[in-house]
């Protein structure tokens, strides 16, 4: 009993270190906590959220990508084509097509063929370019075809599209044969004929020998075929 009130004096004299030593624990106590806290903020948990976050953000920028991509080419194929139609036609001139138009459409826009067209020279499939000029032959026009020139000034036939390395002449089949400028379904068999009895031909310019192949012809072809 006598040591409590000891103790009770004591503190009554020292209350200031008293309150000094509460205050002193309790920010120890909040320090300590604080700290616990920072740990749980920088555990695995919240690293793994970050990763997730970083990976929504590539996927979003990503998909924006993508989308300003296929805009882009929206864009571009909702442009115009012009295509420049000459010969055995009703209304020859410059006509307006569309991505995905084909040679027909064109034809039909000019008027179509007039009674002179050969239209067996034509690929009326073939698919619209920009800047392409269609010439359609008459019949019995010699040295001539339904030629195309592509954007970019390469000259190729109504059935090649963009012209990809030559024909090789021996070994290339009818459909094939009929895509040279001024071959049509006659010529090619006479083509494939030929080197069928008189053997592979050496040289381009053994085409001379098929009849109905002379030398305007010829010119046309020495660029575009192989023997090889």
């Amino acid at each position: 009993m006598k040591g409590w009130i000891r103790l009770k004096d004591w503190l009554m004299e020292h209350k200031v270190y008293a309150i000094i030593f509460v205050i002193i624990a309790i920010g120890s106590g909040y320090y300590f906590f604080q700290q616990e806290n920072q740990q749980l903020i920088s555990s695995p948990t919240n690293t793994t959220n970050q990763n997730v976050e970083l990976k929504e953000k590539e996927e979003t920028a990503k998909v924006q990508e993508e989308t300003a991509k296929v805009q882009e080419e929206t864009v571009q194929k909702s442009e115009p084509l012009m295509v420049d139609i000459k010969g055995q036609i009703h209304q020859p001139g410059v006509y307006t097509a569309n991505a995905g138009d084909r040679v027909i459409d064109v034809i039909s826009r000019a008027g179509g063929f007039t009674e002179l067209a050969d239209q067996s020279q034509v690929n009326l499939a073939q698919h619209i370019q920009d800047e392409m000029i269609i010439y359609i032959p008459a019949m019995g026009e010699q040295g001539t075809d339904s030629t195309v020139v592509a954007s970019g000034g390469g000259t190729v036939s109504a059935g090649q599209g963009q012209k990809q390395g030559k024909i090789n002449i021996n070994k290339a089949d009818a459909t094939e044969l009929e895509n040279l400028p001024g071959i049509g379904p006659s010529k090619a068999a006479a083509i494939i004929e030929y080197r069928e009895t008189s053997g592979p031909f050496k040289t381009p310019e053994d085409l001379k020998n098929i009849s109905g192949i002379g030398d305007k012809t010829y010119e046309k072809l020495k660029d575009l075929v192989a023997v090889q």
